[in-house]
């Protein structure tokens, strides 16, 4: 084994975590993140010959794994609208933040998730989200600004 079996199973024991959470807020429970995760590799290893090694390896398995999580829910198709719904703040630690991350765009919603949670970086989220990675910035800006403007109204207790 090697090349991108090899990469992919690099992957896979480096980030299957990360795949797992934040695939549990799509599926609504890690039983089946984990089936998803599972179907997702198997899917990346066996459709090895649809990466171009020019996009980032981690982005393109990101993309497959939204597209087996999405099919599980009965939908055929990941598209810009129709970007999973995210749970990724607990709701019980910070009730204020998790508001304010449900009432983001599903866009924005996911762009934050994969920068600060799944740490990919601008062009990676853009091959995840299928946007150009020019436009990853100007997302998470307005994300920042609307979690800023919901958050500014709640009074912070030190």
């Amino acid at each position: 084994m090697g090349g991108l079996d090899a990469d992919l199973e690099d992957l896979y024991r480096r980030r299957h975590a990360a795949f797992q959470v934040m695939l549990a807020s799509v599926t609504g429970s890690v039983e089946s993140a984990r089936d998803v995760v599972q179907e997702a590799f198997a899917r990346a290893l066996q459709y090895q010959h649809g990466y171009d090694g020019q996009r980032s390896l981690e982005g393109w398995v990101w993309r497959i794994a939204f597209r087996v999580a999405i099919d599980s829910q009965g939908s055929q198709e990941l598209t810009v609208d129709e970007v999973p719904e995210v749970a990724f703040v607990d709701e019980g630690r910070d009730p204020a933040l998790a508001a304010a991350v449900r009432e983001l765009p599903p866009q924005r919603r996911m762009a934050i998730f994969l920068r600060y949670f799944a740490d990919l970086s601008y062009a990676e989220i853009g091959e995840v989200l299928g946007i150009a990675e020019g436009t990853v910035s100007p997302t998470l800006s307005k994300a920042h600004m609307q979690l800023n403007t919901k958050l500014s109204t709640h009074e912070v207790v030190a």
